[in-house]
């Protein structure tokens, strides 16, 4: 028991030193919270900076400012010439480059024949004018043996026709009778012809129970029977109407209470009706019985007629036929037969004398075909002095330069084959100089002169020159701009691309900032302006916007017109971007 007694005496020794450490902890606790606070009170203005962005500035200063114009273009040759080769050739050897500057006669390149085109062109020609020739000699000769077949056919008719004149005035009587019978045939043939034509008309009128067409002389009776029996049909249907009407009104019925009839219609005026009715339809067929007799008693009679018409037109056509047939049907008077002398007579001189003409062009047209079997022989033997040309082009051949020049353009290589009119290379003749030509505002241009001197801004070389010569109008169709004409001198080359700085006057601004400094968007153009605010722990700095208007500018600096003056930073570039209104970190904060 004594033992555990003395340990609870040792933990109670333990407990009364605790406050005291517990006091000791709460001092450094404290002490390093102090010193965290002041730490973060003193680095809490570099920590802040080194989120922010960081710009660069420069102040804004008033003076002279000389505006310009930028444009860029490419150099062209002002005089240039191609080199070529005649025909096809291959090119063997080149010994110059691009930009190397050459001498009149000196060697370019060197060619040989390879596979000529020109030759095998050349031999086609050839073969093709060679067969033309020997096509043109396989002309057959002239034959006149169809012409002169005419000739006598025609002399042959116009014997006949003489014999035909002479035995007609032998036979003239014979003939007038033969004629005089010929007239009757005729005109009994026309006038059987037109019954025939009647006949039938009136036939066809019957049979389609229509009239109107008809001869009347035939007809007449027929068309009054029609329209009796048509109005006997019409008062037949009239009368029946009138019947049936009445016997739909006709009751025998007692309908009286005293036994009588109550119908509109009596029995007495019922039979009339009917009486009438059946008196009419009598009539009527009797009527319609009289026009069908007739027709039928009218046909017959028209149809006997009509076959004795045809019979008589059959013979009398066989009559015409004859005479007309033997040669009688033309009528030849004996001045008909003189006349028709005549003409064959001339019929006959004509041919003749078409035969003499024909014969007379064919000996000029073998004249001119032996002139074009010449012609084509010389076209054969230049041919194959071209060929023989071409075939002794064996060896290879220098094409030296025309013109002293720097070549601008090599457009074959070594091994190529040249076509003909097509430039091997090209050659500038630098004597004549450049000319380069940009597109700018046509409002600017009017600040500008001929004979401006422009800054090339690429000009590594520092010995090429620019002067404005000309001013002219877009050749793009409704275009405001306008295009400067520079004259190039120097160390360049055609087809060098440039950029040209023309100046356009000086002038003394109140406020010049750096070109970099201002900044465009939708509301116009503005720059930003370092604005200093004091806090307790130092100069905070901000970014504000001043809108501005950018008078002129050249390639560094803008004259500048707004609310801000001479002294003041103005943001020219920052570590990242920066709004308006931002706070922003020097460069040397």
């Amino acid at each position: 028991m004594a033992e555990i007694k003395d340990i609870k005496d040792i933990k109670g020794d333990a407990e009364e030193r605790d406050p005291k450490k517990r006091r000791d902890i709460i001092k450094n606790i404290l002490i390093i919270f102090l010193i965290i606070l002041l730490l973060l009170t003193f680095f809490s203005n570099t920590i802040m900076n080194k989120s922010l962005a960081e710009i660069q500035t420069e102040r804004a200063t008033s003076g002279k400012l000389t505006e310009r114009i930028r444009g860029s273009g490419v150099v062209e040759s002002n005089q240039s010439f191609g080199v070529k080769v005649e025909g096809n050739r291959v090119i063997d050897t080149i010994n110059v480059k691009e930009g190397q500057e050459v001498k009149k006669g000196d060697v370019l390149l060197t060619v040989g024949t390879g596979e000529s085109e020109e030759l095998s062109t050349a031999e086609d020609e050839l073969e093709a004018l060679e067969l033309a020739y020997q096509k043109a000699l396989l002309t057959p000769p002239q034959d006149y043996a169809a012409e002169n077949q005419a000739i006598k056919n025609a002399r042959e008719d116009l014997n006949d026709a003489i014999n035909k004149k002479n035995n007609a005035a032998a036979n003239q009587g014979n003939i007038d009778a033969a004629k005089d019978n010929y007239r009757y045939n005729k005109s009994q043939l026309e006038y059987y012809t037109g019954l025939q034509t009647k006949f039938t008309g009136v036939i066809s009128a019957i049979d389609s129970d229509e009239y109107s067409a008809a001869p009347p002389e035939y007809t007449g009776q027929l068309i009054e029977q029609k329209n009796a029996a048509a109005d006997a049909e019409a008062a037949y249907n009239g009368a029946k109407e009138i019947y049936t009407a009445l016997l739909g009104a006709y009751s025998e019925e007692p309908t009286n209470e005293d036994g009588g009839s109550g119908s509109v219609v009596t029995k007495a005026e019922l039979d009339a009706a009917e009486a009438d009715m059946n008196a009419k339809e009598a009539a009527y067929n009797a009527a319609k019985e009289s026009y069908d007799s007739l027709k039928y008693s009218l046909r017959n009679d028209l149809a006997n007629q009509l076959a004795d018409a045809e019979s008589n037109i059959s013979w009398y056509s066989a009559q015409v036929q004859e005479y007309e047939s033997g040669g009688n049907g033309e009528e030849m008077t004996p001045e008909m037969l003189e006349e028709d002398v005549k003409s064959k007579q001339r019929a006959l001189e004509e041919l003749i004398l078409q035969l003499s003409k024909t014969q007379q062009e064919n000996g000029i047209q073998d004249q001119i075909t032996q002139l074009d079997l010449q012609a084509q022989k010389k076209d054969i033997e230049k041919a194959k002095e071209k060929v023989d040309d071409l075939k002794k082009k064996n060896e290879t051949t220098e094409i030296k330069a025309e013109h002293s020049g720097v070549v601008s353009a090599i457009n074959l290589r070594a091994g190529d084959e040249t076509v003909p009119d097509t430039d091997i290379m090209t050659i500038d003749i630098a004597e004549e100089g450049y000319t380069v030509e940009i597109t700018v505002d046509g409002e600017k241009t009017k600040k500008v002169k001929k004979g401006v001197a422009a800054e090339i801004v690429n000009n590594w070389s520092g010995n090429v020159e620019a002067v404005l010569t000309e001013i002219k109008n877009d050749t793009v169709p409704n275009s405001k701009n306008r295009i400067l004409v520079f004259s190039v001198t120097g160390d360049i080359d055609s087809g060098t691309y440039v950029d040209l700085s023309i100046p356009c006057g000086s002038g003394n601004y109140d406020t010049i900032v750096p070109k970099s400094a201002v900044y465009t968007d939708n509301q116009g153009s503005f720059v930003l302006v370092v604005e200093s605010k004091s806090s307790p722990l130092g100069n905070r700095y901000y970014a504000r916007r001043v809108p501005v208007e950018v008078l002129v500018s050249d390639e560094m600096s803008s004259a500048v017109q707004g609310s801000f003056g001479n002294g003041d930073y103005i943001i020219t570039a920052s570590s990242k971007p920066v709004k308006p209104n931002d706070q922003v970190r020097m460069k040397d904060e």
